[in-house]
């Protein structure tokens, strides 16, 4: 029994302390790719300020809703090694919340700043609102979600150049009523694939980042977690001295 759990504390521990910061610096990376409509070429797009703006904002409610707990990453009782891991992942989580929005975002027009509004307004009204880790988990899937699909499938198609006769009447239509500010760079279909799987991997890091409902709480599990490495350094030291 004592060997089960140990087992459990260090694979917990490698999630949190490997697995997810990989995962989050993945997220920060994936977010601001684009493929180029002509020949293909990878292009990096730099997170806008906006974006930092809304990463703030969300990581607020995140707090908020209990999704994270500051005293489970951060705290006097644990080692210097162990905060500093705490504060890095949050760091990661950060700039990969601000990605996540990178990639659902319009690169410039009407259209970037109506996203913005739109994820301002959403995220600003959820501070005042009482959510838990489950259901805050559920709102940004949909809001994700509603994003993606509003932006790669709708907006793609009526600017992509491969769509039919009627696609391009209604984009040059929108061109004509918005005087050109409905204007979008065309990327080839890979920048939304590329953006699906980001999008899933940052809903999925938050299923790592939020406290354990079903076992102890998340500050017990870390503790436990930080005892497990010590005991398995110690362990190694042992053997060596052997």
């Amino acid at each position: 029994m004592e060997q089960l759990e140990k087992n459990r504390s260090r694979n917990q521990a490698l999630l949190r302390f490997v697995l997810l910061p990989m995962v989050l610096l993945t997220i920060a990376l994936l977010g601001g790719l684009r493929v180029n409509a002509e020949g293909g070429v990878f292009v990096f797009i730099a997170p806008p300020l906006v974006t930092l703006v809304l990463a703030v904002l969300l990581l607020l409610l995140f707090v908020r809703g209990g999704l994270i707990n500051p005293r489970a990453w951060l705290s006097s009782s644990y080692s210097p090694l162990t905060n500093l891991n705490g504060v890095l992942t949050l760091l990661a989580l950060f700039f990969a919340s601000a990605q996540a929005f990178n990639s659902v975002l319009p690169e410039r027009g009407l259209l970037h700043w109506l996203f913005s509004f739109f994820f301002l307004w959403t995220l600003w009204n959820n501070q005042f609102s009482s959510f838990d880790p489950r259901r805050l988990l559920r709102s940004l899937a949909v809001l994700f979600g509603t994003a993606f699909v509003l932006k790669h499938l709708f907006v793609a198609g009526l600017y992509g150049s491969e769509g039919g006769w009627l696609t391009r009447l209604a984009g040059v239509l929108a061109q004509g009523v918005s005087l050109g500010t409905l204007d979008a760079p065309a990327f080839a279909p890979a920048t939304g694939y590329i953006s699906f799987f980001t999008l899933a991997l940052y809903i999925g890091s938050l299923l790592l980042v939020a406290p354990s409902e079903l076992g102890e709480p998340a500050t017990e599990q870390l503790a436990l977690q930080e005892r497990t490495s010590l005991e398995i350094s110690n362990g190694d030291a042992d053997l060596e001295r052997d």
